[in-house]
């Protein structure tokens, strides 16, 4: 299933029953997985794996280099996509920015027309991200998560699982599990909504809101509600928030400011 006007590097591996389509460009020695569909003007570009059942959305462009005026094309670096993964019209993926590194994509997300992942993100499972989202390099994403359109998050910083995002929000501090965020580095609370279609149980919700009230809300600064929080004992689910606030990246964490 490879259209007569797609044109293929003689090192990429196409499995038989991956979908080319028409004007699709493979340039180099990627690895397309069963299943997978490459649509009209598609292009992978270099070392990037697409796992079982990917579908990559007509005009976008995955593995180009990375946006980095100090970057050696001559590096080699790539992409791994996981499977069922969806990438929409006109996305872009950059490929990583060190020796053997890659911009990695768990499984069974979905990134809407138009977003952007730079070089050396790492992007959770079951995701989405909406419209025009623009992720910069080495931005970490947990998994189950969804980005509001035209988002823009800074380099380096991390966003949790099971967070919602407003739409035209602008970040360059950390967002913790379990969060909603808008506006300029704000958290508005918890994603209650979302944590009760994901599963949690009403007492994991209710532990973790104790434990947001405590960190956020206790009039304690950060620091000293971390400890606070060490002193007690908490489930997985709501450990993993305590976690996460207490080691964050260089850029810090967002505050809560409510709507």
């Amino acid at each position: 299933m490879i259209h007569p006007t797609a044109i293929i590097h003689p090192e990429a591996q196409i499995a038989p029953g991956a979908d080319i389509g028409p004007y699709a460009i493979i340039d180099g020695p990627a690895v397309i997985d069963d299943g997978c569909r490459i649509e009209a003007h598609a292009q992978i570009t270099g070392r990037v794996h697409l796992s079982a059942g990917c579908v990559i959305g007509r005009a976008a462009i995955i593995g180009g280099d990375p946006q980095d005026l100090g970057f050696d094309p001559a590096t080699v670096s790539g992409v791994e996509i996981g499977p069922r993964t969806v990438i929409r019209e006109h996305v872009t993926i950059h490929r990583g920015s060190k020796p053997d590194s890659v911009t990695c994509l768990g499984s069974d997300n979905y990134l809407m027309a138009g977003c952007h992942l730079g070089h050396d993100v790492r992007l959770g499972s079951h995701n989405v991200i909406a419209n025009a989202a623009l992720l910069a390099g080495h931005v970490e994403v947990g998994n189950r998560t969804f980005i509001g359109g035209g988002a823009v998050f800074h380099q380096f910083l991390r966003i949790g699982d099971s967070c919602v995002i407003q739409g035209n929000g602008a970040f360059s501090k950390d967002i913790p599990h379990y969060c909603s965020a808008q506006r300029v580095n704000r958290i508005t609370g918890l994603n209650t909504v979302g944590l009760r279609r994901q599963g949690f149980s009403r007492e994991e919700r209710g532990e973790i809101k104790a434990l947001f009230d405590l960190l956020f809300r206790g009039g304690l600064n950060l620091s000293q509600a971390i400890e606070s929080a060490r002193s007690q004992t908490w489930s997985e689910r709501a450990a993993q928030l305590l976690d996460f606030v207490a080691a964050p990246s260089r850029k810090g964490v967002c505050h809560l400011r409510p709507g």
